[in-house]
This record gives structure tokens, sequence and C-alpha cells, in this order.
């Protein structure tokens, strides 16, 4: 399988990695600033370099690209490559909005070619064995995740709104929102609460929220995102959970169970180290983009794909509402 990939910055760095090290042939890099691309093409050994997607589509002989752009960028470049019948995994958050990820799924759905968001952390092993032991607290009935830079931010487009569309909601937020999601089931929302502001630096975007998100199988999920934090509970996408029957959280991974007879709690550890030496460590999205190439090959839909893309992009646009209007907002889908 010949992959390509638009834009050169950090996280396409991952990306390629895991591509090279399940044996795909990566074909192509995309990027108007030349200097990054060629140290993205010299580190990975790719000779064909392109200025935009157009002309790289239009040389063609790609089967896959990996969209790891700036986000005003995601949607036109994905919608190109998918009506060319090319394969995108596309980095979070889908899009600028809920409108234009939807355009996105149109597109995926017109032309056949699969369409898989990269919310990576459904791919971790701490995330998948909590997802294996849910079952034993019980119904869910809340959960809290986190998606905080403490004592750091990022900087050029991240806080720019009219490239980034949205601040630290949008760029971390999400991930504790689809971590909580996946782990509940993929429940549908059906209300935001947020407040969300700019506290901590001088951006047109957010780099504090807290989120309320009802979902339809009765439980709530309070979600903390920001950037520049002075403390957060927790590192990215950890996530408890509060069950009827225990309790289980990510990042340290374990459960606790009450056990009632012998007036004690039992504690269930997963055997994974914490802290660990990578948080976001590179066989997570190694596993990811093999789920992804699995899904091409096997014409399978990806989860997650445009489908959960979308929502999680419903639930940012509802909050980004809610915290200007300070309501709450219902979700229609």
């Amino acid at each position: 399988m010949k992959i390509a990939f638009a834009g050169t910055g950090y996280i396409n760095h991952i990306h390629a990695q895991a591509a090279a090290n399940l044996g795909l042939e990566l074909a192509a890099a995309v990027n108007h600033k030349a200097a990054s691309m060629a140290k993205f093409g010299k580190r990975f050994g790719i000779a064909r370099q392109y200025e935009s997607v157009k002309a790289l589509l239009k040389d063609g002989g790609v089967d896959a690209l990996v969209v790891s752009t700036p986000n005003y960028l995601h949607a036109s470049q994905t919608i190109a490559a998918l009506r060319a019948g090319v394969h995108v995994l596309v980095e979070k958050p889908m899009a600028m909005n809920a409108r234009e990820a939807d355009k996105m799924t149109e597109a995926s759905a017109q032309s056949g070619a699969t369409l898989m968001v990269a919310h990576c952390w459904r791919f971790d092993e701490d995330v998948l064995w909590l997802k294996k032991q849910a079952s034993r607290l019980g119904r869910i009935i809340r959960t809290k995740g986190y998606g905080v830079h403490s004592h750091w931010g990022p900087s050029g487009w991240f806080t720019q709104k009219k490239f980034a569309g949205g601040g630290a909601l949008a760029d971390m937020g999400i991930h504790a929102l689809d971590t909580a999601r996946f782990l509940l089931g993929d429940p549908r929302p059906v209300s935001v609460y947020a407040r969300i502001g700019t506290h901590y630096k001088n951006f047109d975007v957010d780099d504090t929220g807290v989120i309320l998100v009802e979902w339809d199988n009765g439980a709530t999920s309070y979600i903390e995102s920001g950037w520049w934090q002075p403390h957060s509970d927790g590192p990215e996408a950890a996530t408890q959970l509060y069950g009827a029957k225990g309790f289980g959280q990510l990042f340290p991974t374990q459960l606790e169970i009450p056990n009632v007879k012998a007036r004690r709690v039992d504690v269930v550890k997963s055997g994974f180290k914490f802290p660990r030496k990578e948080h976001c460590p590179q066989s997570m999205y190694d596993a990811q983009m093999a789920y992804f190439v699995e899904c091409i090959r096997k014409r399978k839909t990806p989860v997650p794909g445009a489908a959960e893309g979308l929502v999680n992009m419903k639930i940012v646009d509802a909050a980004y509402r809610s915290g200007k209007t300070g309501k709450v907002v219902k979700i229609e889908l």
C-alpha cells in the first residue's frame, strides 16, 4: 500500500514512523513549507514532494493519505482525496466544526473510500484494558476526564481561531471527550453545558474549559480542557469511571471494587507502569495505523470513523455555544 502525508510537522513524523513500522510504502509528502518537507522527506526517504494535495492527487499513485495539517485544511484536503478514491486518516479534531465534518462524511459515503479519524487513545493498551474491565463496574453513572497541558501550551496556528477553529477544547479536550465516549460504548450526546474562557495567554481561542455532557444512556461526563494550566489532576486522556459497583481509572490504570462482606476495597491493578516513559507511545500510533490499513483492506467501516468524528464535532460546537450563552445546549443527531 502506498501512503502519502499531508503536513510534515511533529504528528505526521509519528504517523509516518507507524506506516514504516508496518511495512507500507511511504510514497509522497505535501507541505507548502519547503524546509519542513525536505527534512521529512530525508528522514523517511520520500522523494515525491508536493506543495498541495491537489498536485499530489493530479499525479496519482497513492492509495491512502494521512491529513495532519492545520485544522482549517482538514475538510478540503480530505474531501479532495476521498473524491479521488484515496483513503484518508485525518487528525483530530476532524474539522473546524460539525458542518465541515458532515461534508467529509458525505464525501466518504459517496466515494466509498475509507475515512478514519485519528482519535488515538482508542488504541492505547491502558485504555483498552479499562474498556475490557468496565463491565465489572456495573452501570457507569459518571466519568471525569482530562485533556490538559499544565505549565505549557502550543503556539502558532493552534492559537489562532481562523486556522484552528477552537483552542484547548478542540486540541486537548477532544482527547478526554473521545476517551470517555469510547469507554462508555459510544453513547449519543443529549446536551452539553460548558464554561470556556481564555485566562492565561493572549489568544483569540480558549485556554480553559469545563464541559458537562449528558449521554443517552443516562451517564454524565465531566471534562476539563486546558493549556498553560497551573495543575492537572491527570495526564492527557486520564479518565475515571464511577460505576454502580465500583470505580475504574486510567493513569494509573486500575479498578477499585468494594468488598462489602470483608469491609474492604479490592484493588485490581492493570500491571501497566505509571508514569510511563512516553505518555503518548509510538506503539499506540502503530496500532492505530494497523487498524486503518486493516479497514481499507477488509472494506470495514472504521471506528472511530466519520460517524464518531462528526458526533465529537457536534459536542465541541455545542460546548462553544454553551460557553458563549451560559445555557445548556441540546444536541440533535
